[in-house]
Protein backbone atom coordinates (compact mmCIF):
# COMPACT_ATOMS: atom_id res chain seq x y z
CA UNK A 1 0.00 0.00 0.00
CA UNK A 2 1.00 3.32 -0.93
CA UNK A 3 1.72 6.17 1.73
CA UNK A 4 0.59 9.04 1.31
CA UNK A 5 1.79 12.25 2.42
CA UNK A 6 0.24 15.59 3.21
CA UNK A 7 2.33 18.55 2.06
CA UNK A 8 2.07 22.23 4.04
CA UNK A 9 1.83 25.12 1.70
CA UNK A 10 3.51 27.86 3.04
CA UNK A 11 3.44 31.94 1.35
CA UNK A 12 5.38 34.30 1.98
CA UNK A 13 3.82 37.43 1.27
CA UNK A 14 5.03 40.34 0.85
CA UNK A 15 3.61 43.90 2.15
CA UNK A 16 5.38 47.40 1.06
CA UNK A 17 4.92 48.56 4.62
CA UNK A 18 6.88 52.00 3.41
CA UNK A 19 3.54 51.95 0.75
CA UNK A 20 0.86 52.06 3.78
CA UNK A 21 3.07 54.23 5.48
CA UNK A 22 2.86 57.16 2.38
CA UNK A 23 -0.78 56.26 2.22
CA UNK A 24 -1.18 57.52 6.27
CA UNK A 25 1.15 60.43 5.64
CA UNK A 26 -0.18 61.70 2.89
CA UNK A 27 -3.86 61.16 3.39
CA UNK A 28 -3.71 60.83 7.54
CA UNK A 29 -4.31 58.28 9.59
CA UNK A 30 -8.15 58.38 9.79
CA UNK A 31 -8.44 58.55 5.85
CA UNK A 32 -6.17 56.30 5.44
CA UNK A 33 -8.07 53.69 7.50
CA UNK A 34 -11.24 54.54 5.41
CA UNK A 35 -9.63 54.18 2.05
CA UNK A 36 -7.08 50.91 2.73
CA UNK A 37 -10.68 49.68 4.16
CA UNK A 38 -12.62 49.71 1.00
CA UNK A 39 -9.91 48.70 -0.42
CA UNK A 40 -9.46 45.86 1.35
CA UNK A 41 -13.34 45.19 0.86
CA UNK A 42 -13.02 45.76 -2.88
CA UNK A 43 -10.03 43.21 -3.20
CA UNK A 44 -12.23 40.62 -1.48
CA UNK A 45 -14.73 41.07 -3.38
CA UNK A 46 -12.56 40.94 -6.80
CA UNK A 47 -11.15 37.74 -5.24
CA UNK A 48 -14.77 35.99 -4.68
CA UNK A 49 -15.37 37.40 -8.78
CA UNK A 50 -12.69 35.91 -9.93
CA UNK A 51 -13.51 32.52 -8.59
CA UNK A 52 -16.85 32.60 -9.47
CA UNK A 53 -15.95 33.60 -13.25
CA UNK A 54 -13.18 30.65 -13.41
CA UNK A 55 -16.00 28.51 -11.82
CA UNK A 56 -19.00 29.33 -15.32
CA UNK A 57 -15.57 29.04 -17.16
CA UNK A 58 -15.93 33.12 -18.09
CA UNK A 59 -12.06 33.61 -18.89
CA UNK A 60 -12.46 37.37 -19.94
CA UNK A 61 -14.52 38.36 -17.03
CA UNK A 62 -11.77 36.50 -14.47
CA UNK A 63 -8.63 38.63 -16.47
CA UNK A 64 -10.65 41.67 -16.09
CA UNK A 65 -10.74 40.84 -11.95
CA UNK A 66 -8.06 39.86 -11.49
CA UNK A 67 -6.45 42.96 -13.46
CA UNK A 68 -8.47 45.20 -11.29
CA UNK A 69 -7.06 43.51 -8.88
CA UNK A 70 -3.43 43.36 -8.86
CA UNK A 71 -3.71 47.23 -9.58
CA UNK A 72 -5.45 47.97 -6.19
CA UNK A 73 -3.25 45.53 -4.84
CA UNK A 74 -0.30 47.65 -5.44
CA UNK A 75 -1.88 50.50 -4.51
CA UNK A 76 -1.95 49.46 -1.35
CA UNK A 77 1.60 47.75 -0.57
CA UNK A 78 0.31 44.14 -1.41
CA UNK A 79 3.45 42.60 -3.98
CA UNK A 80 2.80 39.57 -3.26
CA UNK A 81 -1.15 39.54 -4.35
CA UNK A 82 -0.28 41.82 -7.01
CA UNK A 83 1.99 38.80 -9.22
CA UNK A 84 -0.27 36.29 -7.86
CA UNK A 85 -3.06 38.31 -9.61
CA UNK A 86 -1.25 38.95 -13.04
CA UNK A 87 -0.43 35.38 -12.87
CA UNK A 88 -3.63 34.49 -12.70
CA UNK A 89 -4.80 36.71 -15.58
CA UNK A 90 -1.68 35.29 -17.77
CA UNK A 91 -2.89 31.97 -17.28
CA UNK A 92 -6.61 32.50 -18.48
CA UNK A 93 -5.34 34.42 -21.60
CA UNK A 94 -3.47 31.91 -22.49
CA UNK A 95 -6.05 29.35 -21.88
CA UNK A 96 -3.45 27.29 -19.17
CA UNK A 97 -6.23 25.56 -17.48
CA UNK A 98 -3.77 23.25 -15.86
CA UNK A 99 -1.69 26.52 -14.29
CA UNK A 100 -4.84 28.20 -13.98
CA UNK A 101 -6.37 25.91 -11.22
CA UNK A 102 -3.09 26.02 -9.39
CA UNK A 103 -2.51 29.35 -9.61
CA UNK A 104 -5.86 30.16 -8.44
CA UNK A 105 -5.94 28.05 -5.28
CA UNK A 106 -2.53 30.21 -5.00
CA UNK A 107 -4.64 33.34 -5.27
CA UNK A 108 -7.19 32.04 -3.11
CA UNK A 109 -4.22 31.30 -0.22
CA UNK A 110 -2.49 34.54 -0.94
CA UNK A 111 -5.71 36.92 -0.78
CA UNK A 112 -6.38 35.71 2.42
CA UNK A 113 -3.13 36.11 4.12
CA UNK A 114 -2.33 39.41 2.40
CA UNK A 115 -5.66 40.84 3.12
CA UNK A 116 -5.09 40.22 6.83
CA UNK A 117 -1.80 40.96 6.49
CA UNK A 118 -2.71 44.74 5.66
CA UNK A 119 -5.32 44.72 7.99
CA UNK A 120 -2.95 44.07 10.70
CA UNK A 121 -0.30 46.50 9.75
CA UNK A 122 -2.62 49.04 8.98
CA UNK A 123 -4.88 48.84 12.33
CA UNK A 124 -1.89 49.03 14.41
CA UNK A 125 -1.12 52.15 13.65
Amino acid sequence: MAQVTALAVDEAIQVDARRVGDIVNELGEHAAQNVIGLALEQMAVLLTDVDASLDADRLADAVQQAERLSRLAWQVGLSSLAGVAVDLASCAERRDLASLRAVQARLARVGNLSLTEVWECDGGR
